[in-house]
């Protein structure tokens, strides 16, 4: 890597920008300690179970569908400050609103949020970071959202273990004098749960206003001078920074067509595909069936305790992620994606064996292949997916390209938030994980024979090869 380069400002533009990821990882995970209490105190079936956790899911694909065209028109940095406004306003109205369809609609915004966050985030950190360190510091964003998985999960555990249910039933004095209070964190609980997210979001709101914009956005959009100043503190030579403004510039110069055109051109149409190909599937190997239903899956499974289990889920979520940060630059995104993927398909077998009537195993078989399933999906296609999506497309249409494919990601993600309380009741756990590990094939296929191996790669380097030029 090149001496001339300020790796300290670099990661904390990074870390700044990662920092999305935790609201992101909060958000998606703090729904499976609420499940159960939502769908009895408002009378769920499972369908309507799934549309409880579903719903901000919609939000999210709205989100996604926006945020490459937000991202483009007004800049990373505002559009990040847009989806913090959302996360606060989400949480906020989670914990006081009034009804199932007030609740609904907080969820939505909340995950309005989240779908612009997983669009603006990993391509900001993308377009700052030095080629040879992009993929630790865009598998940062991967980390901060495990850090929200542990953060949330940590936070049901607490909350219901405080919880006093009793309360639902004490003196009317009681309740009186701090009704809120004993709603959030006693009768009403998962009101609690869902408004502590706003501790990390006030933080994120905060510390963006210390970074500048991205210095390929401002490329783009002509202003030269202040691209440069910003590149002047992540390069210490002015050679590179005048060099990185004229590779970028000579990269948009060669997009006469407006952005959509560009989307077709054959080879960013092969790219945007074969993108939003992985994020569709990713969602339908059991990932977010976990997150969402952890603690259901658990109590299927016999155990006493299914909140401290999804504790222990995020503790080896996230220092696996550490462990794939420190090593996806060396190894390569598909090295990564082959193991981790074909370990995955062995726990999930593993698992869906565990479910079958025919066997009696003990609990610690199916928690030992639950954890190293974790493990393998932490360090191969969580790690990756984002780093993939952040610098597979060309500056000029990279927002509107990840917007695509981030529309296909939570497109699977609300199909399987929305049917897996019905899988497990009717294929049985046991048909739900072999499903499974079935799907995890055609993914491998598609990272064997389609998908570049884009480690130490620049970002234009990679266009040149979807286009060919």
């Amino acid at each position: 890597m090149r001496k001339t380069v300020n790796m300290g400002y670099v990661v904390f533009l990074s870390v700044v920008a990662a920092i999305g990821g935790i609201l992101f990882g909060y958000d998606t995970a703090v729904i499976s300690g609420t499940t159960d209490i939502v769908a009895g105190q408002f009378s769920l079936d499972e369908l309507a179970k799934g549309w409880y956790v579903g719903c901000a899911l919609i939000g999210s694909i709205i989100g996604v569908l926006v945020a490459g065209m937000l991202s483009d028109f007004l800049g990373r940095k505002k559009t990040m400050l847009i989806s913090a406004l959302m996360f606060s306003i989400s949480a906020i109205g989670c914990a006081v609103c009034a009804d199932l369809s007030g609740l609904v609609f907080f969820r939505m915004l909340g995950g309005f949020g989240i779908g612009v966050v997983s669009v603006v985030s990993p391509a900001y950190i993308s377009e700052i970071a030095v080629p040879e360190k992009r993929g630790m510091l865009v598998s940062l964003y991967q980390l901060a959202i495990t850090v929200g998985f542990l953060l949330a999960y940590l936070i049901n555990y607490l909350v219901l273990k405080n919880a006093d249910t009793s309360l639902a039933d004490a003196d009317a004095t009681v309740r009186s004098a701090d009704p809120l209070r004993v709603r959030m964190f006693n009768s009403e609980y998962w009101r609690g749960m869902l408004g502590y997210e706003t501790i990390p979001d006030l933080l994120f709101l905060a510390v963006i206003f210390f970074i500048p914009e991205s210095p390929r956005w401002l490329i783009v959009k002509g202003r030269y001078d202040k691209a440069s100043a910003v590149l002047g503190r992540i390069y210490n030579n002015g050679e590179d920074v005048r060099s990185q403004v004229d590779l970028t510039k000579a990269s948009v110069a060669s997009e006469v067509k407006s952005e959509w055109r560009v989307l077709l051109e054959p080879g960013i149409l092969k790219s945007v595909l074969l993108g939003s190909a992985i994020a569709i599937l990713g969602q339908f190997m059991g990932v977010n069936a976990v997150l969402y239903y952890g603690p259901e899956i658990f109590k299927d499974a016999g155990f006493e305790d299914p909140l401290f289990s999804t504790v222990l889920v995020g503790i080896v979520n996230m220092l696996t992620t550490v462990l794939a940060l420190v090593i996806i630059d060396k190894v390569g995104r598909k090295q990564l994606v082959y193991w981790g993927v074909s370990g995955m398909i062995v726990c999930l077998l593993g698992i869906a064996i565990y479910f079958l009537p025919a066997t009696s195993l003990p609990t610690w078989f199916m928690l030992t292949f639950f954890l190293l399933y974790v493990f393998c999906t932490a360090i191969s296609i969580s790690a990756v997916i984002f780093v993939l999506l952040g610098e597979m497309y060309p500056n000029r249409v990279r927002g509107l390209a990840m917007s695509i494919a981030g529309f296909a990601l939570w497109v699977g993600t609300y199909l399987i938030g929305q049917l897996t309380p019905w899988m497990l009741a009717n294929l049985t756990p046991a048909g739900t994980f072999f499903l499974f590990a079935f799907m995890c094939l055609p993914y491998l296929w598609i990272m064997w024979r389609k998908i570049p191996e884009t480690t130490g790669k620049t970002l234009e380097e990679i266009e040149k090869y979807w286009t060919g030029k």
